[in-house]
């Protein structure tokens, strides 16, 4: 019996890039910080919650780069004229990237009590039936 690999399969034609994809997202995910949740709200409507205290909104910069989305968090160094007894709170730097699929898109983005959230929705795609006259390869 022979054993295809997803994008291999003689029958899902143009979805190669759907493996780096994977791989892609499999790296990026290895990093647990900052912590963070995904819920379906409604059929269509997702929120990523992130937990950034200490983050303000001008540390915070959100995008979208080729259907990822990129959650980017730099908080400036504070002055030196602070003197720590204790440093039990990390001033650190992150980047969190979702890969997003075709048609999902970032409808908003609030920040409150440490929490990110950023609403993404789902749009249906049209349902198209075109006919394909033979005798017309290009």
């Amino acid at each position: 019996m022979t054993k295809f690999a997803f994008p291999s399969h003689p029958l899902l034609l143009g979805f190669e890039p759907l493996e780096r994809l994977v791989e892609r997202t499999a790296r990026a995910g290895a990093e647990g910080y900052p912590p963070f949740n995904i819920e379906l709200v409604e059929p269509n409507r997702y929120v990523i919650t992130l937990a950034v205290a200490g983050f303000g909104e001008n540390d915070l910069s959100i995008t979208l780069e080729d259907r990822q989305l990129v959650v980017r968090g730099q908080q400036s160094e504070p002055g030196d004229e602070r003197v720590f007894l204790h440093r039990g709170i990390a001033n650190r730097q992150f980047r969190r990237v979702f890969a997003l699929a075709d048609g999902v898109e970032v409808s908003g983005a609030e920040l409150e009590n440490g929490l990110l959230r950023v609403v993404l929705e789902r749009r249906e795609p049209e349902s198209v039936v075109r006919r394909i006259p033979i005798g017309t390869a290009g």
